[in-house]
């Protein structure tokens, strides 16, 4: 798993050089600066977040890496989003979005989108996770994609390449208690998810576009 590993990171380095660069013209503003964490936050389990060659390596025990950086004072809630990803075979990853830190456990606020091209669970790459889920594949292992989240109000539309895969809006009568009851759209901050320790995935190229 070692030797397939190293070589999967290697095969990503030479493809970052020829991935398509955000300018952060525009008003996107950049979150990630391709050298460290600096801005984002981890609590248990923090060693299955590293940056190798511009990237970040999200392979190890279940973790959540989030955003709690000076852009918006780490709060959003109307922006547009994009990220560059790269997914081995049989990865389970996520971007959530309108979250909170926590130390550990999966986040209880906001919803994820889900990365997931190969792994055994059905939910693919796109789906606003366990709520409105795609069956579908779109994009392929060991090739990088561009994942693009919008979020307007009440509604949430995910575009992978370019193409529209979810249009998503929020219904009015969502769940107070329980829970279940944080998992709907307030405002919040970005989170990269760590599912599982065959997991690997590579995020670079994370942006937003703070939306009015």
């Amino acid at each position: 798993m070692k030797k397939i590993i190293t070589l999967f990171i290697l095969t990503c380095s030479l493809l970052t050089f020829t991935a398509f660069k955000f300018s952060g013209a525009d008003g996107w503003i950049s979150l990630f600066d391709g050298k460290s964490l600096n801005g984002w936050k981890v609590g248990d389990n923090a060693e299955t977040f590293s940056v190798k060659d511009g990237m970040i390596v999200v392979h190890g025990k279940t973790a959540h890496l989030f955003y709690d950086g000076d852009v918006m004072n780490h709060n959003f809630k109307n922006f547009e989003f994009k990220a560059d990803v790269m997914t081995h075979q049989g990865t389970n990853s996520g971007i959530y979005i309108h979250t909170g830190y926590q130390q550990g456990g999966w986040p209880a606020k906001g919803y994820e989108i889900q990365v997931n091209n190969s792994h055994t669970d059905w939910r693919r790459t796109g789906s606003v996770y366990g709520v409105d889920d795609i069956k579908e594949v779109y994009v392929k292992d060991n090739e990088w994609f561009t994942m693009d989240i919008t979020v307007q109000g009440k509604r949430i539309l995910v575009k992978l390449n370019d193409k529209l895969v979810k249009d998503f809006t929020e219904p009015e009568n969502l769940p107070h208690t329980g829970a279940d009851s944080l998992r709907r759209l307030s405002s919040g901050t970005f989170a990269l998810q760590g599912h599982d320790p065959n997991s690997l995935t590579f995020f670079k190229n994370i942006m937003v576009k703070p939306l009015p």
